[in-house]
């Protein structure tokens, strides 16, 4: 393996480890409460999975979610 294909590993591993997030992560990005987020999780309301026995919430899916909410709120202010 060449050295630039390492380093691109390297960076690859890095990048992926930011896009999962452990609830006080996610919670803060998402600026509400573990509390809050853990009850959305347990209702279905955002998409968690877990491993062992935490959860963990992905970056791409936290944002999908989040534009869903804006537009929701959009459409319901018109």
């Amino acid at each position: 393996m060449s050295v630039g294909c390492l380093d691109a590993g390297v960076a690859f591993l890095v990048s992926e480890s930011r896009e999962v997030m452990n609830v006080r992560q996610a919670s803060q990005y998402l600026g509400i409460s573990p509390d809050t987020l853990y009850r959305y999780i347990t209702e279905g309301e955002i998409p968690a999975f877990k491993l062992g026995n935490r959860w963990k919430l992905r970056k791409t899916i936290l944002d999908r979610w989040m534009e869903r909410k804006m537009t929701q709120a959009t459409a319901r202010r018109r």
